[in-house]
């Protein structure tokens, strides 16, 4: 296929123009402006749009195994391509945890069949995410896993915590870390402040978050190993995050589309809708959010794509579980919430995306260069659209984002050297 017209914009080298990309099976070939059509050849018109990487999430649930009514390999992937990603990483707390090499390979073997786009996983960090024992970190990583996670199960133990960095780092591959002191997250869902008060909760502080990313960058110098903090949302904890790396700590950190678009007063419209594990927090803390992505301190975007059915988050507050659904609105609100209002450049934007998140695992994905994976998202960043969640391709529908006017738009998204998603359709499955 030759890949018409477009506005070529690659993070991992700097390049930008308006190019040809050409791709024979599953590489990209030829790069450069006015490419000579070949005989046979199939056009993909561009004209308007970016050109991009695919995109990378290195946060995702898709509940597979064990709870497949709120999201599978299949439906999963198909949701990612939709939002223009063409790799993600899943996390290990299905049913069975994901942490034995058997289990791991039953994933592997079962998303080349089932997903349309590449999947991978991180292994947990403890059997059973129980915060006893560590798991097999060799077996894991022989079959296959960039990482080791027990998102969602903060490990508390600082001895453990250490051990699986000097492990991890002997390997190559990164501690993935949910930060959260069970002491003082306790039975608290939503922010400690104002909200929560108008609302009669108990609230969460953000130092229950921050002293765990305090701890955790404390083991990551004392190991000279690479630690990785999900979903941050406090300014404290940024600030610890920045005077890190600029002691030369190894610690990467992402930051979430609705932790940089909304705040806790959110609670108070969309209900349970908006109840994420760390909460939403003020406009204090997502200024510092924003910041933090500006100056780098946070590296990548990543959604922790958290489905569950209509059924549970309507059980009130107390009881429905934390999380929304993310990988179809994701541009969007980055489009929208960031690079419009310049607080990233659209290359700052499409870095976060796609070569950091690709860096953080380990994987040869996230540039456009001749002889490399064809993995490629074309979309349209003025276009302006509704957020409709019975429209999308997940199965579960927990956004607080519906109704939303977003601009930034994924038009085609190529994987492997075949388009899987186009104008709205799943394609066929890369793996037929």
């Amino acid at each position: 296929m030759l890949i018409k017209n477009g506005l070529v914009m690659d993070p991992a080298t700097g390049r930008k123009g308006q190019w040809d990309i050409r791709v024979q099976d599953d590489k990209i070939t030829a790069m450069g402006p006015n490419l000579a059509v070949l005989p046979g050849e199939e056009i993909i018109p561009a004209d308007d749009c970016i050109v991009a990487p695919g995109f990378i999430d290195i946060h995702v649930h898709f509940r597979d195994p064990g709870l497949t009514h709120k999201e599978d390999l299949s439906s999963g992937s198909q949701a990612a391509a939709a939002g223009g990603f063409t790799t993600v990483v899943c996390m290990a707390n299905t049913k069975p945890v994901m942490d034995s090499p058997e289990l791991v390979q039953e994933f592997y073997d079962r998303a080349a069949r089932e997903a349309v786009i590449n999947l991978y996983t991180v292994g947990s960090v403890t059997r059973n995410l129980a915060g006893n024992e560590l798991t097999d970190f060799v077996a894991l990583k022989e079959a296959g896993v960039v990482g080791f996670s027990d998102d969602g199960n903060p490990v508390e133990n600082s001895a453990l915590m250490r051990q699986a960095l000097e492990q991890a780092g002997k390997l190559g591959l990164p501690v993935i870390t949910h930060c959260g002191q069970l002491s003082l997250v306790g039975d608290t869902i939503i922010n400690e402040g104002s909200v929560a008060r108008s609302l009669g909760l108990l609230g969460m502080p953000t130092t229950a978050e921050d002293i765990h990313v305090a701890r955790d960058v404390l083991l990551a110098q004392l190991t000279g190993q690479h630690v990785h903090i999900q979903h941050v949302s406090s300014a404290t904890s940024i600030a610890i995050i920045r005077a890190a790396k600029a002691q030369g700590v190894k610690v990467t950190a992402e930051a979430t589309p609705h932790h940089f678009s909304l705040t806790d007063e959110a609670l108070l419209t969309q209900g349970t809708n908006a109840k994420m594990n760390p909460p939403l927090r003020t406009r204090t803390h997502v200024a510092a959010l924003c910041q933090g992505l500006a100056d780098g301190t946070l590296d990548v975007i990543a959604t922790d794509h958290a489905p569950h059915t209509a059924e549970e988050k309507a059980e009130g507050m107390i009881n429905a579980p934390c999380g929304i659904i993310g990988l179809e609105t994701a541009l969007g609100l980055v489009w929208t919430e960031l690079v419009r209002p310049g607080i990233l450049t659209p290359m700052q934007a499409l870095a976060k995306l796609t070569c950091a998140p690709a860096a953080i695992v380990g994987l040869r994905k996230g540039t456009l260069a001749v002889g490399e994976d064809a993995d490629i998202t074309i979309f349209d960043p003025a276009a302006e659209w509704e957020v409709q969640p019975e429209q999308f391709f997940s199965k579960s529908r927990n956004t607080p984002f519906a109704g939303w006017k977003l601009t930034g738009k994924v038009v085609t998204t190529i994987v492997g050297g075949r388009v899987v998603y186009h104008n709205g359709s799943i394609m066929a499955n890369p793996a037929e």
